[in-house]
Order: structure tokens, then C-alpha cells, then sequence
């Protein structure tokens, strides 16, 4: 084989070297005394040994087990998606609500705190799926699907569906689908704890939890963070990060929270910015010791926060400054108040009209304008919504139609629940009436 050299006076030289060996000497021209250089002596190839043999055999096998770790936990492999096209519009809603109403469907939906129907479409996730499904048939028609993770929790806000999944720690994985055809619009990884809901302000979502609130924009981009942060980059941004948190509520781009922190004597009511200059420094409009402790955040309205002190049986509506507005009597029984409600949000609903909230008894009918009671029902299983341009709320056998002003009830509906005797969380779609029967969603028209 000729080898090629950069002295052209080497040019055309066809080396007696064979293949793969080397002259370490300096070259010798060839001379009467010794008319021929002499070989160099092929060098053994580092790699002929049987004990390198082996090293390289390891890192084989090495390489390959790691390769087969990354394709059994690869959430690609573990995620299988449908998309569908928008559907057909559903008929319109009656002008009244039903004498009669039948159980179109049901399906298991552990992880819907709440019916979800928008785009004419009915989302419900349990397991490891989130599916779109026909409101008329229960029909799947597109579906979302980590099968390597478990859902946290599924709510909606921006006219999109928020899926939440458990990674490692918390509830780390959320994914954003368009409900109508199942379409994947954001993504992001979060410090959401283990229990968590999803909070809504119409802006803004906020997860709760017992050490920290992460609250997003629609793109799903981090706007705040409030309380122990994990992997802390910048210290004392925090204002209290060794409480813990009761119930959570939100609205016009802030939160309200109950803190409990060491060294207080009561429970304490935070109200914060949902954006700042910084995600990682919240902007706390204000905070305030409250008269007792158990206390609870029931809802927010504009500038306004309505917070129910059970020890002394008051509801009280707080200010823009944390100032007390005013005053209710609230005597409620002590199974509604015993402990703070699953995942740190209550049950309530908004209507053009009003706010309703769901004690564990009864249904309490807020004000919108300034959060002040306007009247109760009692025996409910849940809050009111609009369906048919009524208002109902779900009571035990059926729903109770209500004079929305007063709460007289007009009439009611029967509905068979089998042996269900819990809460109901209502949504209505069209003509079609969804009810939250714990981790089963049941369509009715």
C-alpha cells in the first residue's frame, strides 16, 4: 500500500511496512554498508490481550442494560395518545328544567373533582387516562394516556383541560389538552404536592398544598410561588416559609390562603399577588391574625375575601386591606367543620347571579357583589349551578329547583343515584347534565 507523505520527495515511495505497523525509527537512507534500513518491528495491538477483551465486553453489556432502563422509563413509550376532529354541536339546552331525567351513561373519573363538559365534550380521567368523550353516548373519542404515571388531579381553565400527574416526589407532570379534539397545547413540570387541586381565578391557577402554591399562566409558565420552595436559588424572598396552609381560594388575580405558623396564636389570612417581579417573591397585599383558629377560606370576590371562623361560629368578610367589612352569624354543624376540606378548596360555584357554597350540609347562597349570605338550604349533597336557565342543586333523591333570589324551591326532579349516597358535584352541557358521584361521572338528560 503506498503511503503518502507531505515531502514531495517521498511521493510515489510504496512503503514495505504492512498495513497497521509502524517505523518508530528515524529514517535511514539506505547506504553501501548497509544497502537495506532494516523493518521496524510491528507494535501489538493494545486490544489483543484477553483482559482488555473483557473490559470491553463490560462496557458492552453496561451500555446496553442503561439503554433498556431508558426505554422502560422513557415517557415516551409509556404515553399512547388519540386525537379526534371537533365534534357536531350538541342540541340546545331546554328552557326549563326536566320534569324527568334518565342516566344517559357513566365512567369512572377518580381524578374529575368536578364534571368537566366544554367544546361539547366530556372529559373524564381516572388511572392513567384522560379521555374526551360523546356527552350523548359516553363514547371515547380521543384520550391521553401516561402509562407508567398515576393522575393527581384534572380541572379545567381557558376553555382547556389541566392534567396533572404523579412523578417521583408530587404531582409533577401537567399537560395541557385542547377538549375538543384531545390536541396537546402545554406542558410543564411542577412542585405540586401529593393531594393537590387546581384553583381558578379566570386568569390564573394555583395549586394547592399543605408548604407551597405554585400558580401558573394559561401557558402554563410559573407566575408565583408561595411558601418552602424546593431547590431554593434566592433566600429570604419568602415570607413565611415554615407555615403550613389550610384552605386556598382565588380571584382577580390574587390568592387568599390560611396560614399556620409557629409562634401565632391564631390562624392567620394572607392575601397575595398572583404575578410579581419575580416568581420566587410574593407580593402580599396584605396579612392578618384572625380571631380563632379552623378557620377557612370560602370564597373571594373582586377585592373582598369571606373567611368562616367555626370556633366562633362567624363568617366574616374581609377588606382590600385585611380590614373586616363585616359580620354573619354561621352556626354549622360540627361534621361540616371538623376538618379542612380534601385538597384545601371548598365547594362552591359561581352563577351569573351568585356564589354557592356546600358546607357538607347545606347549600349557603353568597352574594356576588359583596360575599354577604343571602340564603341556606338545608339536606343539599352539593352546590348549585344554572342548567336549563334554573338554578339546581343536587339533594338526596334528585334535584331541588330553586327561586334563585330566595332559595324558595319551585320544584323538584327525581334522579336514581343506586345506592350513591354522597356529595354530587354538578356541570351542565347542552342538554345534558353531568354529576360528580365521587370517582364516578354519570351523564343525565
Amino acid at each position: 500500500m503506498a503511503r503518502v507523505t507531505d515531502n514531495p520527495a517521498d511521493a510515489g515511495i510504496t512503503s514495505a511496512e504492512p498495513y497497521g505497523s509502524e517505523n518508530l525509527l528515524p529514517h535511514q537512507p539506505a547506504t553501501a554498508a548497509n544497502p537495506t534500513a532494516p523493518p521496524g518491528k510491528a507494535r501489538r495491538s493494545p486490544w489483543n490481550r484477553g483482559r482488555d477483551r473483557l473490559v470491553v465486553g463490560a462496557i458492552v453489556v453496561v451500555v446496553a442494560v442503561v439503554a433498556a432502563i431508558v426505554a422502560a422509563t422513557s415517557d415516551n413509550l409509556h404515553t399512547s395518545r388519540a386525537l379526534a376532529d371537533p365534534p357536531h354541536a350538541l342540541p340546545t339546552p331546554p328552557t326549563s328544567v326536566p320534569g324527568s331525567m334518565t342516566q344517559l351513561w357513566q365512567a369512572p373519573s377518580s381524578a374529575t373533582p368536578i364534571p368537566i363538559g366544554q367544546s361539547d365534550t366530556v372529559t373524564t380521567a381516572d388511572g392513567s387516562e384522560v379521555a374526551g368523550r360523546d356527552p350523548l353516548t359516553g363514547q371515547i373519542r380521543w384520550h391521553y394516556t401516561r402509562e407508567n404515571l398515576q393522575l393527581c388531579t384534572v380541572d379545567t381553565a381557558w376553555g382547556r383541560v389541566n392534567a396533572v400527574y404523579h412523578k417521583t416526589m408530587g404531582c409533577s407532570e401537567v399537560t395541557q389538552l385542547d377538549p375538543a379534539t384531545g390536541r396537546i397545547t402545554a406542558q410543564r413540570n411542577g412542585d405540586a404536592e401529593l393531594g393537590t387541586r387546581l384553583v381558578n381565578d379566570g386568569s390564573h391557577v394555583t395549586t394547592t398544598g399543605k408548604h407551597l402554591l405554585d400558580t401558573w399562566r394559561d401557558d402554563l409558565v410559573k407566575s408565583m410561588e408561595y411558601g418552602k420552595v424546593p431547590f431554593l436559588q434566592n433566600a429570604n424572598k419568602q415570607p413565611r416559609p415554615n407555615c403550613t396552609y389550610g384552605t386556598v381560594a382565588a380571584a382577580a388575580d390574587k390568592i387568599g390562603v390560611i396560614e399556620r405558623c409557629p409562634g401565632d396564636r391564631s390562624d392567620r389570612l394572607t392575601v397575595y399577588r398572583a404575578t410579581a417581579e419575580h416568581e420566587d417573591e410574593p407580593k402580599v397585599t396584605y396579612t392578618a391574625l384572625l380571631a380563632g383558629k379552623r378557620a377557612r377560606v370560602i370564597a373571594m370576590s373582586g377585592d373582598l375575601t369571606g373567611v368562616l371562623l367555626p370556633d366562633q361560629k362567624l363568617y366574616v368578610v374581609y377588606g382590600a386591606d385585611g380590614s373586616q367589612k363585616a359580620a354573619y352569624p354561621m352556626d354549622l354543624p360540627a361534621s361540616d367543620v371538623a376538618n379542612d376540606p380534601v385538597g384545601g378548596t371548598e365547594a362552591t360555584t359561581r352563577t351569573a347571579a351568585g356564589i354557592y357554597w356546600f358546607t357538607g350540609s347545606k347549600t349557603v347562597a353568597l352574594s356576588r357583589d359583596d360575599l354577604s349570605p343571602r340564603w341556606t338550604l338545608d339536606g343539599t349533597l352539593g352546590p348549585g349551578i344554572t342548567f336549563a336557565t334554573q338554578l339546581v342543586v343536587p339533594i338526596r333523591g334528585g334535584l331541588a329547583v330553586l327561586n334563585e333570589t330566595n332559595g324558595a324551591t319551585l320544584r323538584t326532579v327525581g334522579i336514581d343515584r343506586g345506592t350513591y349516597p354522597g356529595p354530587v358535584r354538578l356541570t351542565a352541557l347542552g342538554p345534558v347534565l353531568l354529576e360528580q358521584r365521587g370517582p364516578t361521572l354519570a351523564a343525565l338528560r
